[in-house]
C-alpha cells in the first residue's frame, strides 16, 4: 500500500497524535535522527485544518536545557534516561499515548503504546549484511523487528524495497500493514559559503573536491570506497581530494591515504554547502533503505555516483558497491565527463523534485487518519 494524502481534517485525530523521538537523544542520531527531525519539521509545515495536534516523546534530557523544544511541539519526557528507558520498553513497562488517538515511532525503539501504534522501519541492513553488523547489534535489531511486528497497526517503511524485504521477513507483516512513504529531499536549507570555505581552508582543500558523506561503518563500505578512489589517484585518473564527512561510528575504516581528508561532522549550512561546491557526490552502502546523501546532492545541483539505494531511482551513476575498480571508474567517468555529469543533473533535479517533507509527512498523516478512523 502506498500512503497518499488525505483530504479535509479527520476528526478521528482530534485527539492528537504522539511522536516517540528518542533517535534524538543519541549522540549520533544518522539517517534516522535526520528523518525524525524533518519529518516533526513537515508536520509543523501543513496548514492548520491539516495539522494534527502533537507532541513529542522521548527519555528525559541529559542537561538541564532541552533541545527538542526547539522543534516547536510539546514535549514530554520519561524521567528514565536513555539507556534505561529503551531497555524498559522492551520488557513492556513506560506505557505512552494515552488519551492519543495514535502514537508513532521514528524508529524500532518504541515504548507500548495506549493508542493504534505505527512504527518506521527504516532497512533489514542486519538481516541482509549480518557482518557489517556486531552480533549484540544484530540480536538487538532482531527483537525489535519481532516486537514491531507484533505491535505495530502499521508500519511505515522509506522505499519499497524494504516493504518488499518485510514482506518476505516471515513474520506477518502483509500488505495492509506496510505502507512506503518516500523521505524528503529538503531539510539542509540553504548553504553557508563563507562557513564551507572556512571548512575546507582548515581541512586544507584548494580547489574542485570530491564529497562522500556518512557515518562511518562497516556497511557504508568506507573501505572499498578508499581502494577505489587510490587506486583512480595512482594511476594519475584523478587527482581531486576526497573529503569524508560524517561522525566516527564503530569497525570504520582508519586508514587515511594520500588525497583523503576527513572532516568529521558539520553543521547543516556546511554540509549543504559542501555539497553545492564538490565535483561530485559518491556514496556506495552496500546496502540501505532509502540514502539520504543521494537526494540531499541531488537537490543541491551535484552529480551522484552510488550504489543501486532507492533514493537514486536511477538518477545516480550506478556502481556494484562490491567491486573496487568499478567504483574507481565511476568517480572518474563522473568527474571528467560533462556530457554524463550533465544528464546525471538534469536526472537528479527530476528525481528530487516531489521529495519533501511536507510530502513525507501528508503520507504519514493519511495512514494515521486511516487507523484513527477504524479505531472509532
Amino acid at each position: 500500500m502506498r500512503a497518499k494524502a488525505a483530504g479535509g481534517r479527520d476528526e478521528g485525530l482530534a485527539r492528537g497524535v504522539v511522536l516517540v523521538v528518542e533517535q534524538l537523544r543519541r549522540t549520533v542520531p544518522g539517517g534516522i535522527g535526520t528523518y525524525t527531525r524533518a519529518l516533526v519539521a513537515g508536520i509543523a509545515s501543513l496548514a492548520e485544518a491539516d495539522r494534527p495536534r502533537c507532541r513529542l516523546y522521548a527519555s528525559r534530557p541529559r542537561g538541564t536545557a532541552d533541545p527538542l523544544t526547539d522543534l516547536g511541539f510539546p514535549v514530554e519526557t520519561s524521567p528514565w534516561p536513555a539507556a534505561a528507558l529503551v531497555a524498559a520498553w522492551g520488557v513492556g513497562l513506560g506505557r505512552v499515548g494515552g488519551g492519543a488517538a495514535i502514537v508513532h515511532a521514528t524508529s524500532t525503539a518504541f515504548p507500548p503504546a495506549a493508542a493504534p501504534l505505527t512504527v518506521a522501519i527504516h532497512d533489514l541492513a542486519w538481516r541482509q549484511v549480518p557482518e557489517a553488523y556486531p552480533a549484540h547489534g544484530r540480536r538487538w535489531h532482531e527483537r525489535a523487528l519481532r516486537r514491531a511486528a507484533r505491535r505495530a497497526a502499521c508500519v511505515i517503511v522509506p522505499s519499497e524495497a524494504t516493504a518488499r524485504q518485510l514482506r518476505d521477513a516471515g513474520l506477518g507483516v502483509d500488505d495492509e500493514r506496510i505502507a512506503v512513504v518516500e523521505e524528503g529531499s529538503d531539510h539542509l536549507g540553504p548553504p553557508d559559503a563563507a562557513a564551507t570555505r572556512g571548512v575546507l581552508a582548515r581541512l586544507g582543500v584548494e580547489g574542485e573536491y570530491l564529497l562522500a558523506v556518512g557515518t562511518r561503518e562497516p556497511r557504508k563500505n568506507l573501505t572499498r570506497l578508499l581502494a577505489a578512489y587510490t587506486a583512480a589517484r595512482q594511476r594519475h585518473e584523478l587527482a581531486m581530494p576526497l573529503v569524508v564527512v560524517g561522525p566516527p561510528g564503530w569497525g570504520d575504516a582508519t586508514t587515511r591515504p594520500a588525497g583523503v581528508v576527513f572532516s568529521g561532522p558539520v553543521a547543516d549550512p556546511v554540509l549543504a554547502g559542501l555539497y553545492a561546491t564538490a565535483r561530485l557526490v559518491v556514496y556506495v552502502p552496500l546496502v540501505e533503505g532509502f540514502g539520504l546523501p543521494v537526494v540531499e546532492a541531488m537537490r543541491a545541483g551535484t552529480p551522484v555516483v552510488a550504489s543501486a539505494v532507492p533514493s537514486s531511482a536511477g538518477a545516480a551513476h550506478e556502481v556494484d558497491p562490491y567491486d573496487v575498480d568499478g567504483i574507481a571508474a565511476g568517480l572518474v567517468a563522473v568527474a571528467t565527463e560533462e556530457d554524463l555529469r550533465t544528464r546525471l543533473v538534469a536526472a537528479g533535479f527530476a528525481r528530487v523534485a516531489p521529495l519533501t517533507w511536507r510530502a513525507a509527512a501528508e503520507g504519514h498523516l493519511a495512514v494515521w487518519r486511516r487507523l484513527a478512523g477504524a479505531a472509532r
